[in-house]
């Protein structure tokens, strides 16, 4: 994807950029897009060697993370705004789809469930606010997903853990807002990344062409769509939109 041919946002020019869960997939897609519009981008992943390569591609930071680990992620957070400055626009996006059944749950993988797809997503945010607060403004975008929509069996703490991205979004869209910080959520339907692809290629093959079937729109969703939106949604464009789920499924949440 080109990312020179899309519509460049004059207002994310040198505007600092953090996401997390960045080497690959939707995140990389984000970093590639962010890097496009000149804004100085910094992503944190746990794929050291993706990162590496991506950051050396791009010409941007990359820092290796942990997301569970709380004390990494504010370290990593801390690094940023001491390499290139305080956060303006916070892409969380960081996360993971693991499929399991209710009845092999336990405790420890619940636990590290939440971690991986929740908790960092707030505390990301406690880390950025400060700067954020000074400058009376910023944006900050949390990855949903249609999954608990659609009440998609076989993922139940993922349900869970996007079901409540949801409901903090439309709260700190209220706490944050009187300091001039946005806060809204993106929501992926079926976005083809090489893991989607992998993992339903193990689990069922042809579900991958169902979720075309079952779209509004007839077409294979991939990062770039969601790298659309993120733009605009960190740009001053959207300088009036907060507390908002921003829908990419090409209409699958409709069945």
């Amino acid at each position: 994807m080109n990312y020179q041919d899309y519509v460049q946002y004059g207002s994310l020019k040198d505007k600092v950029v953090a996401i997390t869960g960045g080497a690959s997939g939707i995140g990389e897609e984000l970093v590639r897009a962010y890097v496009a519009q000149g804004a100085k981008v910094a992503f944190i992943d746990f794929d050291r060697e993706a990162g590496k390569r991506l950051a050396e591609e791009l010409g941007c930071l990359f820092l290796f993370c942990d997301v569970t680990q709380l004390t990494m992620l504010k370290s990593c957070f801390d690094e940023i705004a001491s390499q290139l400055g305080s956060v303006d626009i916070l892409v969380n996006n960081a996360g993971s789809d693991d499929h399991h059944k209710i009845d092999d749950l336990t405790e420890e993988y619940f636990n590290n469930r939440i971690n991986v797809n929740l908790r960092h997503q707030l505390f990301a945010i406690q880390y950025v606010i400060e700067g954020m607060t000074q400058k009376g403004s910023g944006s900050i975008i949390n990855m949903g997903s249609i999954n608990w929509m659609r009440g998609r069996p076989g993922r139940v703490c993922y349900s869970l853990s996007k079901a409540a991205i949801h409901g903090f979004t439309r709260t700190l869209a209220q706490e944050l807002g009187a300091r001039g910080i946005r806060v809204n959520s993106l929501v992926p339907g079926a976005i083809r990344t090489p893991k989607q692809e992998a993992m339903w290629a193990k689990l069922d093959p042809a579900a991958v062409n169902q979720f075309v079937e079952l779209q509004a729109l007839k077409i294979r969703l991939d990062g770039s769509h969601c790298a659309r939106l993120a733009l605009f949604l960190g740009s001053d464009e959207s300088c009036g939109c907060t507390g908002q789920d921003f829908v990419v499924d090409a209409g699958l949440s409709l069945n």
